[in-house]
């Protein structure tokens, strides 16, 4: 069988990629797991905080939080409920739009996220910059921003 696109990389090439950044990712995902940085929270839980520390005002729609998470929709509302029980977040209505919801960052949870993310930081120094030198850093997030960037532009298969 031909490729559609010859400059693209072929199956086995695409696949032997995939799988080598996928191991790599559940590698790292285990370490920064099993790493004491998290306090109270979960490192999902800490995610949410990240994510929405990232977006301007720290404010989020719901609806694109979980378009950067892993979650299903239902897991993130739950996991959004035990955040704002906490103090962590508060959730309010999108104004102009009865049903949608957003999400913002208390001063509690800013707080939270900064703390845990200072310690985060060591972390991925460690086992991220510990194995990688500058260029190749460089290199590895030019890669990944173009594999992310261009998902929006591959068509779901129907």
């Amino acid at each position: 069988m031909v490729d559609e696109k010859p400059d693209l990389p072929g199956t086995r090439e695409a696949a032997e990629a995939w799988e080598s950044l996928f191991r790599a990712q559940v590698a790292l995902m285990r370490r920064f797991s099993r790493d004491d940085v998290w306090g109270d929270l979960s490192i999902r839980e800490y995610d949410v905080l990240f994510t929405l520390s990232r977006w301007p005002d720290g404010t989020a729609r719901l609806k694109d939080l979980g378009e950067d998470s892993l979650l299903t929709q239902p897991s993130l509302s739950r996991l959004v409920e035990r955040l704002e029980h906490d103090g962590l977040v508060q959730r309010r209505p999108v104004p102009g739009d009865a049903r949608g919801v957003a999400v913002g960052l208390t001063a509690q949870g800013r707080r939270v996220q900064r703390e845990i993310g200072r310690r985060h930081v060591r972390s991925i120094r460690r086992l991220v910059g510990g194995a990688l030198d500058a260029e190749e850093l460089a290199t590895l997030r030019a890669l990944t921003d173009k594999l992310r960037a261009a998902q929006a532009g591959i068509p779901d298969p129907s």
